[in-house]
């Protein structure tokens, strides 16, 4: 098996193997927190948190970082290392390994992710390279392939379900929570459909009116939510806050409102939460005429995506392929970039001790004449390393690190010391 001489391992939990409960329970509120503690026994890590997943990149071993989050009071995670890392990320970005298959927003969470861990000082060259690398790839496999041809997000696969649960969404009231990311994908799918009403509540009002002037919907105030609640026919979730903010005494209160004279029960209710955290308490389902339905309901979406892209999934998986040995050979220059980082730092002590005993030697002189000196002295140890360089990169590429090494040693007559997590 093929090495990527950059220690690389990564740990988490999916919608494959895990329900939603499962998912909010391994999830890390305090991301920056997260990566500061992780920092401090990895050169770099990266933190990646969807409505589905939530996986640990780090440039390190698998074992730390098992024991890490086993520490932080997380169990039943997979964790995968080496050659299998690379593979992983370039299947998630191209969608054949997320909830709805071939979605697009895996790219922007990665690219945000990203970010999160720039900011906090956590990303190495080597996360870096691993995400940049997946999100061109992604962006290839979608420009090749038809893999996300159609609606294929999560808050497509609501409205989706929605419609499946209903029959029609004809004449229909929706109410959408949310005016992020997610509530716009939503509200997009929503659009297209023949509604009577398209009703947006968010927290933050302006947001609200501006998503729903987008979609031609009707912004509603959240001090009003359970009186709009009580109008629609279908309310789908999907708010970042970090409890639920639909409730049981609150629906119950609803559906004594949807309970029409002479009829013997209410109209019924179809809750759609796709928030992660959870946005709607388990509970509400146990009032009559409520139907609650969660992220764990749209793997039927799914199964029915997968039908229709299983030729375009195989598509990409071979692009994948095809990628994985560029991806490795880039990986491998990485760790022979951090190679010849060393010897450059030993050459530029050497250069700067001899410019500097021919500066004296030189004795009193003007400034341009050191300046000179300097400027020789850099092209020449420039031009001696060069050829070497070349050779050192193309070593690693090619899988030989120890040649790659070797070749340094024998330029600094073994000054340099080599540690490299087998």
């Amino acid at each position: 098996m093929p090495e990527t001489f950059t220690p690389l391992a990564l740990a988490g939990m999916s919608h494959h193997t895990a329900d939603i409960a499962a998912l909010e329970a391994f999830r890390f509120p305090d991301e920056e927190k997260f990566l500061r503690e992780a920092r401090e026994r990895f050169k770099g890590v990266l933190l990646l948190q969807t409505c589905n997943r939530v996986e640990v990149l780090v440039e390190g071993d698998a074992r730390s970082l098992e024991a890490l989050l086993r520490e932080q009071g997380r169990k039943d995670f997979f964790i995968i290392e080496g050659v299998d890392v690379p593979r992983h990320l370039l299947e998630l970005a191209a969608g054949i390994d997320s909830l709805i298959v071939g979605e697009d927003q895996i790219l922007g969470q990665l690219k945000q992710a990203l970010a999160i861990t720039e900011e906090a000082g956590t990303a190495s060259s080597a996360i870096k390279l691993c995400i940049n690398k997946a999100v061109h790839v992604g962006v290839r496999i979608r420009r090749q392939t038809q893999i996300n041809r159609g609606a294929v997000s999560v808050g497509s696969a609501a409205v989706t379900l929605a419609e499946k649960l209903l029959g029609s969404l004809c004449d229909r009231r929706i109410l959408v929570i949310g005016s992020g990311e997610m509530g716009l994908l939503v509200t997009q799918a929503l659009a297209a459909k023949d509604l009577t009403a398209i009703y947006v509540a968010n927290r933050t009002y302006e947001r609200a009116v501006a998503l729903a002037e987008e979609i031609g919907g009707r912004a509603v105030k959240f001090n009003d939510l359970y009186h709009y609640v009580a109008l629609s026919d279908v309310v789908i979730s999907c708010t970042a806050a970090p409890h639920p903010v639909i409730r049981l005494e609150e629906i119950r209160e609803v559906m004594e409102k949807r309970l029409w004279p002479l009829d013997p029960h209410p109209r019924n209710l179809i809750l759609i939460d796709i928030a992660q955290p959870r946005d709607i308490a388990d509970d509400v389902r146990t009032v009559e005429g409520v139907h609650l339905f969660t992220i764990d309901d749209l793997r039927s979406v799914n199964d029915a995506a997968m039908k229709s892209r299983q030729n375009e999934a195989d598509r990409a998986r071979a692009i994948i392929d095809e990628e994985v040995g560029h991806f490795i050979r880039l990986l491998r220059r990485t760790a022979a970039d951090e190679t010849l980082a060393l010897l450059y730092t030993w050459a530029e002590s050497i250069r700067a001790r001899e410019r500097d005993r021919a500066l004296a030697r030189l004795g009193e002189g003007d400034g341009r004449t050191g300046a000179i000196i300097d400027d020789l002295t850099r092209a020449l140890t420039k031009k001696l390393l060069s050829d070497l360089a070349t050779s050192i990169r193309s070593s690693a590429e090619c899988g030989d690190m120890e040649k790659a090494e070797n070749l340094v040693r024998a330029i600094t007559r073994g000054e340099l010391c080599f540690h490299r997590d087998e």
